[in-house]
C-alpha cells in the first residue's frame, strides 16, 4: 500500500498521522514544499521517500512538478488533512484515477457558499448566506440577511478574518480589514452554543464519532485577548441530549458525498434547542482536538484513521471513559515569558486528572494570539463526570496565569 501524504510535517498533528500510516503497513511518500533535510525527525523517520515541489499553494505548479513522479510511483492513495491541500489532493487523485474525494466534492467541502447551498437542497437547516465579491454584493447581503451577520472568507479555516457585524458602523470599520480577500461569504449570525461533530468514515459511514463544545464560542475567543479559549470533548456523543445532533451530522455527511477519511463539522444549538449547521471540512480538526479524542477513549485515532484510509477497517474500540478539556493560555503583556503563576497549585488540586501540560518555557517569545489558537501553551485534563470536568476546566482558565515582558 503506497500512500502519498501531502504536507506530512505541518500542521502540528501531521507527523502523528504520518506515523499512523507507517504503523498500519503503508509505504508513506511525503509531498511538500519544504526541503527534506528541514523536515522534523518525527516526520522523516516514517517516510519511505519524499517529493518536493516549489509551493503547495500553487496547484498548477504542483501538478507540473509532481505528476510525472507520481505516475511512476503509482500510489494507491493520495491523502491530505491540511485544509489548504484538500483540493490539491483531489486534483491529483483525479489526474491519476485514484479513488477518494472528487474535485467537485472537495470544492464543496471548502467553498462555504456551495457547501450550504448543497445542504439546503438536501433539506438541512443552514444559516442564510450570500456570496460576496464586491461592495455591492456586501450591501445586497445586508439587505437579504440583515443584522447581526457574519462575514468571513469563502474557503477559510478557523476564525481568521471572521467578523460579526451588528450595524452600519461595524460594516464601515471592517472594510479595510477584508479588502485583501477576493471572495467572502456573509451569513446569518446564529445565537447559541457551538459544538463540533467529528468523524472517521469508511465509505461514507461513520465508524468513529466525537462531539466537542467550545467554551466560549470561537468568534468571541478570537476577539478578546484576555480569554483563555477552552473546549471539552464529550465522553460519549451517543447520549439522548445529542441524538438529534448526531442524526443531523450523519445527514450532512450523506448530503456532502463523504467517502473514507476524517471530517470536522461545526454546528450550533440555539436556545430553543434547534440544531443549525455551521460548516464542515474533509479533514481532521486542529486545535488539539484529536489528542483530546485519544485521551477520552484511551486509543490512537491517528493510527485508526490511517487504517481506515488504507484498509477500510477500524480495529480499536472507543472506550468512552472521560470528558477531556483543553485550555489554551495567553500570556499577559508582550515580549518573552517571564513567569507562570498558579500552575503548581492547580497541579496539586487536579493530580492525575491533568494529563497534558505544554506551556511555553520561561524566556520563550510570546506567540501572536490572533494567529494561532494554541497561543502560549495548552493544559489538558480529563474526568468521567461532566460537572467535575467543567469545574476543573474553570480552574485551568482562572487559576493559571502567564506573564510576558
Amino acid at each position: 500500500m503506497k500512500v502519498v501524504f501531502i504536507s506530512p510535517h505541518f500542521p502540528y498533528e501531521m507527523p502523528r498521522f504520518t506515523r499512523g500510516l507507517a504503523e498500519v503497513g503503508a509505504q508513506v511518500y511525503g509531498l511538500g514544499d519544504v526541503p527534506l533535510e528541514q523536515l522534523p525527525d518525527d516526520t522523516k523517520r516514517w517516510l519511505t521517500d519524499y517529493i518536493q515541489v516549489p509551493s503547495l499553494g500553487d496547484e498548477e505548479s504542483v501538478v507540473r512538478h509532481a505528476l510525472s513522479a507520481l505516475r511512476r510511483l503509482q500510489p494507491d492513495r493520495i491523502e491530505c488533512l491540511w485544509e489548504v491541500g484538500v483540493e490539491l489532493a483531489a486534483r491529483l487523485r483525479a489526474e491519476l484515477r485514484i479513488p477518494g474525494l472528487s474535485p467537485e466534492d472537495a470544492r464543496d467541502f471548502r467553498d462555504k457558499d456551495r457547501m450550504k447551498a448543497r445542504l439546503a437542497k438536501a433539506g438541512l437547516r443552514v444559516p442564510k448566506h450570500y456570496r460576496v465579491r464586491t461592495l455591492a454584493d456586501l450591501q445586497h447581503a445586508v439587505g437579504y440577511i440583515g443584522y447581526p451577520m457574519i462575514i468571513k472568507p469563502i474557503d477559510g479555516a478557523g476564525t481568521r478574518d471572521t467578523f460579526k457585524l451588528t450595524g452600519e458602523v461595524d460594516l464601515q470599520e471592517i472594510l479595510p480589514r477584508i479588502k485583501h480577500l477576493p471572495e467572502m461569504i456573509a451569513e446569518e449570525f446564529v445565537e447559541g452554543d457551538e459544538f463540533t461533530f467529528d468523524t472517521v468514515c469508511i465509505k461514507g459511514v461513520p465508524v468513529f464519532e466525537s462531539i466537542a463544545q467550545y467554551h466560549p464560542n470561537p468568534l468571541l475567543s478570537r476577539t478578546l485577548e484576555w480569554i483563555s479559549p477552552a473546549q471539552i470533548v464529550l465522553r460519549d456523543p451517543h447520549i439522548p441530549q445529542m441524538a438529534d445532533a448526531v442524526a443531523f451530522g450523519r445527514k450532512v455527511l450523506g448530503a456532502m458525498g463523504m467517502g473514507t477519511g476524517f471530517t470536522h463539522m461545526e454546528w450550533f444549538r440555539k436556545p430553543d434547542g434547534e440544531v443549525v449547521f455551521g460548516e464542515i471540512a474533509a479533514r481532521a480538526p486542529g486545535g488539539r482536538l484529536v489528542d483530546q479524542m485519544n485521551y477520552a477513549n484511551d486509543f490512537n485515532v491517528y493510527r485508526e484513521w490511517a487504517r481506515a484510509v488504507c484498509w477500510h477497517t477500524f480495529e480499536q474500540t472507543p472506550q468512552r471513559r472521560y470528558h477531556v478539556a483543553a485550555v489554551f493560555k495567553r500570556a499577559q503583556g508582550h515580549g518573552r515569558i517571564v513567569r507562570v503563576e498558579g500552575l503548581d497549585e492547580v497541579k496539586r488540586e487536579l493530580g492525575p486528572a491533568l494529563v497534558l501540560e505544554e506551556l511555553l518555557p520561561l524566556g520563550a517569545q510570546r506567540r501572536d494570539w490572533k494567529q494561532t489558537l494554541l497561543s502560549d501553551g495548552v493544559l489538558m485534563a480529563r474526568h468521567p463526570d461532566h460537572e467535575t470536568m467543567l469545574k476543573m476546566m474553570g480552574r485551568l482558565v482562572t487559576g493559571v496565569r502567564m506573564f510576558a515582558e
